[in-house]
């Protein structure tokens, strides 16, 4: 065996690294982060759980993660933020577009007539709360000057900031965030009456002829501002495997969500920013989905496809922060949220708990007077249900990202039970254990949470993880073989 001297290896994940390498049970350390796919944020647990055969009391199974070299056992993290763990966020996209593929053309337990269903494609966006600097192109795809009169290139951090902010509505844009939940959930009612009254019949009808279904995702624009896009769909009252009738057709839903849309409106009153109307903006947009296999730009593969992609994003993408801001020691500042011995650290005060100023945030100017919003709007009394200090980093959207009817097509979590029931069967398999009947078999753990995120050196090994199944990706997309 060789024996190295660690005190003249520089880098402490380095060093953390060869410890590792030298355990005698790497092998077994190696396997469980490869089990993991590069996820970089593990939770690590600890504790032991028995399989017992309910009819003799034998202990066919036990498993305890003092075993393991690390002392604990690690799963995925599960975040479906790309900038927080681009590894769980690939397979959280993966999901939400089987989820979504399987209510545009069946699959999952959703029939394949599903495909002869009206559906359309519908983008919610925000009003203007004040002229901001943008990349304008002609319908030929030149380029056009801003109203700056400048052009602009794509990567550009002016583009989405205003050209003017001490007259921008900051107040307007933290309170739409705040309410777009509101807004949707305000939509789809006026959706369901504006179907009805297209169709000369009173909702209690058409209620009993016709459901509506539908899956969304929510997407920050540069400016900070949240939009959604959405796959809307029209079934009969048993949900998918029936259709409509005849006279529901996707030119019915069209017009029904076009008016819908203009139709929603939520009132917000206080004293500090007066009364304001709150509704979508003008640029909305909806399409007609064709089936796969036609020439059709929006055909239920490519919207599967660009719904998954956003599902994935969230408030880093317009230039703001991927993790909450404040701790418990910052708790009677605003916020209760992360506590002390994770790997995150809180954004107001560096885990040292003394809070800082906003000004220090390493954001940009436009998304740090949003966050400041946030905290000035957050300390009225009028606004305490809309939380806006805990959610200043998503500038004050509380929403979920994906959401969907109960009818649509499958969930998340029945997906993820398939995958775990794989998972299993294979660890059985590679263990040569002898197939376990749940009737006669009882599973009994007990797990505790130890913490969160790899050593120096796991971490390493985790990013060669990833690095390698990126490059074989790459590989495949790229016609090997």
């Amino acid at each position: 065996m060789v024996t190295l001297d660690l005190r003249h290896v520089a880098s402490p994940a380095v060093r953390d690294l060869l410890h590792l390498v030298n355990h005698p049970d790497f092998d077994r350390a190696q396997q469980q982060i490869e089990r993991l796919g590069g996820c970089t944020e593990p939770v690590r647990l600890t504790g032991h759980t028995a399989t017992v055969d309910t009819t003799t009391g034998e202990v066919v199974r036990s498993y305890t993660s003092s075993d393991e070299p690390t002392g604990s056992l690690f799963t995925a993290c599960g975040n479906r933020r790309a900038s927080r763990c681009p590894a769980c966020s690939r397979l959280y996209a993966a999901d939400t577009y089987h989820l979504i593929r399987a209510g545009l053309s069946g699959g999952k337990t959703v029939p394949d007539t599903v495909r002869t269903h009206p559906r359309v494609f519908v983008t919610l966006t925000p009003p203007s709360f004040g002229p901001v600097h943008n990349r304008l192109t002609t319908p030929g795809g030149d380029t056009r000057p801003c109203r700056c009169r400048k052009f602009h290139e794509p990567g550009d951090a002016l583009i989405g900031t205003p050209l003017n902010p001490a007259t921008y509505d900051y107040e307007g844009a933290v309170l739409f965030n705040a309410h777009a939940s509101a807004l949707w959930a305000r939509f789809t009612t006026y959706l369901r009456r504006e179907l009805a009254a297209g169709l000369g019949m009173t909702q209690k009808a058409a209620h009993a002829v016709l459901r509506v279904s539908f899956a969304k995702v929510a997407e920050y624009q540069q400016r900070g501002l949240v939009h959604f896009h959405a796959v809307i769909r029209l079934d009969g009252p048993d949900g998918s495997s029936q259709p409509p009738p005849p006279y529901a057709t996707a030119a019915v839903l069209t017009k029904a969500a076009r008016a819908a849309a203009k139709r929603v409106r939520v009132t917000v009153k206080s004293d500090a920013v007066e009364e304001r109307e709150l509704g979508w903006g003008e640029q909305f947009d909806v399409r007609e989905i064709a089936s796969f296999g036609t020439d059709a730009e929006f055909t239920d593969q490519a919207v599967a496809a660009y719904v998954a992609k956003y599902a994935t994003k969230s408030a880093d993408a317009s230039g703001a922060l991927d993790r909450a801001l404040f701790c418990r020691p910052c708790q009677g500042r605003g916020a209760t949220l992360l506590p002390h011995g994770t790997p995150l650290r809180c954004t107001a005060c560096d885990g040292t708990g003394q809070a800082r100023p906003l000004p220090r945030l390493a954001v940009a100017r436009h998304v740090r007077q949003m966050i400041r919003t946030c905290w000035e709007l957050g300390r009225l009394p009028e606004f305490a249900h809309l939380k806006l200090w805990k959610w200043a980093h998503m500038l004050g959207f509380r929403g979920h990202f994906s959401t969907k009817s109960r009818s649509y097509s499958t969930t998340l979590g029945a997906l993820r039970d398939v995958r775990r029931a794989w998972r299993t069967e294979q660890a059985r398999t590679r263990a040569d254990l002898p197939e376990s009947d749940p009737t006669t078999t009882l599973v009994i753990g007990h797990w505790d949470y130890l913490g969160s995120g790899y050593s120096p050196g796991a971490a390493l090994l985790s990013a060669d993880v990833w690095r390698r199944k990126e490059l074989q990706r790459q590989f495949a997309a790229e016609g090997g073989c």
